[in-house]
């Protein structure tokens, strides 16, 4: 693994072990803290400690390169950066307070509008997912103070049944009841799958999901990093056009409606349903 990803795992690894703890003293029901955004959406203080902490570890990396983060300053200049770091310190704050465990901290060095270096930390797993573009991605794993490194190999999908990536919670968006009856009616076999926030990118890496639609909205920290490590398995992210998502091109920062494959030749299955529906 080269040396700069290991200097980023060392970073979210402890990261990682922060937020573990956070949620441990959630679950306990000790005093803590949740506020909501001018959005309307929670931010507890494990998102903001995460936040500080990650901040702090990739300046003194990388000293001069901004970070863009869900929980720090929007910077108004930041559509002239073509290089910085993208942070979301807790995806899955609702999984977070929830407590399905189903949450991470998504990072991406940005360059030109690309994820070329990508991780995503599953906490309770004890898992960093990571990789850089033209390569294939590692899996770093820790218990106590053991690290076990492994790097992926190509596994093919069972073509037999297409496992699509679901919200836990009530979904918000016609659209989605739609698609699954274009599957139907195209003969498609399906099994819906349930996962929170970025992990569903890791269980595509596992080769536990084949597919990921998502027709109500995010941003683009929730899907910078998951979109880096699907590319480095032949996997994608695209608009309902077929277009890969580019970062940190527009005025903000929400994603439109994408579907995330495994496998980029999987869009010939929906590329009719999108064409009549975007």
């Amino acid at each position: 693994m080269p040396e700069k990803l290991q200097q980023l795992c060392k970073i979210l690894q402890h990261a990682s072990t922060l937020l573990a703890d956070e949620y441990a003293l959630y679950q306990q029901g000790k005093q803590f803290h949740i506020e909501k955004k001018q959005d309307n959406s929670p931010v507890t203080q494990a998102d903001l400690k995460v936040h500080a902490y990650m901040c702090v570890h990739l300046g003194q990396l990388s000293p001069h390169a901004p970070i863009l983060s869900e929980e720090g300053e929007q910077h108004a200049e930041r559509l002239q950066w073509r290089q910085f770091w993208m942070l979301d310190p807790l995806d899955g704050t609702k999984e977070f307070i929830h407590q399905t465990g189903e949450f991470t901290i998504n990072l991406s060095w940005i360059d030109g509008g690309e994820s070329v270096i990508s991780a995503i930390a599953v906490p309770l797993k004890q898992t960093i997912y990571i990789s850089e573009k033209g390569d294939t991605p590692f899996r770093w794993q820790w218990q106590s103070d053991v690290v076990t490194l492994a790097k992926f190999e190509h596994i093919d999908r069972d073509t037999t049944m297409m496992r699509i990536a679901m919200s836990r919670r009530p979904e918000r968006s016609s659209l989605y009841a739609a698609f699954l009856q274009y599957l139907t009616e195209q003969q498609i076999r399906y099994e819906k799958v349930a996962a929170g926030s970025a992990y569903k990118f890791c269980m595509m890496l596992e080769s536990e999901i084949d597919i990921y639609p998502r027709f109500h909205p995010t941003s683009e920290w929730d899907t910078a990093a998951g979109q880096g490590l699907l590319q480095s398995i032949g996997g994608d992210v695209f608009d309902l056009r077929h277009r890969p998502f580019q970062y940190n091109q527009r005025a903000d920062v929400l994603n439109g409606h994408f579907i995330a494959l495994r496998r980029v030749q999987d869009w010939q299955y929906f590329a009719d349903f999108f064409s009549l529906n975007c």
